[in-house]
């Protein structure tokens, strides 16, 4: 995809060290290019992270850029202030000759470098308890570092990005146009959403009324985002910051249970196979509050289990919204991809209230053992 010739003409714009000899592609991510590079420093070789931006997607990266900076410095200069290792803790961008944090070419192609996390592995499959534990404590960690971070340095680069009662309205609309003729078959499906209708409302409420603290999230929890440590498998740094902005705690600890805990696949045709995993709930609770839980206000650990469920529907209605609009949001395999993707989101939405009780027995139980604190 890329010449040799071509990735050393973008790197000479950064200020780096060294002879540049070689890159080569990391092939995990779906949305951006990401490259590895290669120098020869003194006769040591040093990696750095190239990537290429998708603007098609993040059509502002001025904002963007704005965003992972300004959280990354925070992130480092914690880390530093703690006696850690900010060079493998977080990530940090690496200027342009002319200090810029990233480098527009002559196609208009936005660039960026970031340092090399040595040693370092990500995972795409929750293979023990352990792995989901360490998850949670990672991601809390991330909170828990960023919980005095002033929050309007921040831009919303992705407005109403978990705004649930949004969500709700944006699928009203669609039924109402119903452009592809497909809600006469969807009652059932529409029903569901409409007895929940009054429960989108509760975060952004709370929010408003000042029970819940705006925070940095991260907005795309999954496992992959989390890099290892080689030597001693523990979390080491969370990566992918594109979608970094103000929002709830709850949005980036719900997601994970949503996407982390379901026993099926997110598209999984038969729902009698979806539930949540109650032994992957606590093990995710129990990292989360290790590491945040005391940075968090009493408010978001009694709703840590509703976030599950409202990060769950919400996923289950932008489904459905995208099926009833004829599939031009999210890509699709087959005809009925998004029908069967809201489909398990219900199911799980549904099981979730069937254990909803133990999951607060769960929480409460983990709050008051590693905290100390009753809800």
């Amino acid at each position: 995809m890329f010449t040799n010739e071509e990735i050393k003409s973008i790197l000479d714009n950064f200020a780096i060290a060294g002879e540049f000899i070689e890159f080569y592609p990391i092939d995990d991510g779906h949305i951006n290019d990401t490259l590895t590079v290669v120098y020869n420093v003194e006769g040591m070789e040093m990696r750095h992270l190239l990537q290429r931006i998708n603007t098609a997607v993040f059509k502002n990266p001025d904002q963007l850029m704005a965003n992972v900076d300004c959280v990354t410095s925070f992130l480092r200069d914690k880390i530093i202030a703690s006696g850690g290792d900010s060079e493998r803790e977080a990530l940090y961008c690496k200027p342009t000759r002319t200090g810029k944090k990233y480098f527009a070419d002559a196609e208009n192609r936005v660039w960026r470098l970031y340092n090399f996390v040595e040693n370092s592995f990500s995972r795409n499959s929750i293979d023990s308890p352990e792995i989901f534990f360490n998850a949670g404590k990672a991601f809390g960690e991330f909170q828990r570092q960023l919980a005095d971070f002033p929050i309007d340095k921040l831009y919303e680069t992705i407005p109403d990005f978990h705004n649930t009662g949004k969500r709700y309205r944006n699928l009203v609309n669609a039924i109402a146009s119903d452009p592809k003729g497909r809600v006469k078959h969807l009652s059932e499906e529409i029903d569901f959403c409409r007895e929940r209708r009054d429960e989108t409302y509760v975060l952004t409420g709370k929010t408003v009324i000042g029970d819940l603290p705006l925070r940095v999230t991260h907005n795309d929890t999954k496992l992959n985002n989390i890099l290892f440590d080689k030597t001693t498998d523990e979390p080491v740094c969370i990566v992918d910051l594109d979608t970094v902005m103000p929002g709830l705690s709850l949005y980036d600890f719900g997601d994970a249970i949503r996407f982390g805990a379901n026993t099926a696949a997110e598209d999984e045709k038969d729902i009698s196979k979806v539930s949540l995993d109650l032994g992957l709930y606590e093990q995710y609770v129990r990292g989360f509050l290790t590491s945040a839980g005391k940075s968090l206000v009493s408010e978001e650990v009694r709703l840590l289990p509703f976030s599950a469920k409202m990060m769950t529907l919400e996923c289950g209605m932008r489904f459905l919204t995208d099926y009833i609009d004829g599939d031009v949001y999210f890509k699709i395999h087959y005809p009925d991809h998004n029908l069967v993707r809201c489909h398990t989101q219900f199911a799980l939405v549904a099981d979730i209230e069937r254990k909803y009780d133990e999951m607060m027995k769960i929480t409460e139980n983990a709050y008051k053992e590693i905290c100390g604190k009753t809800l």
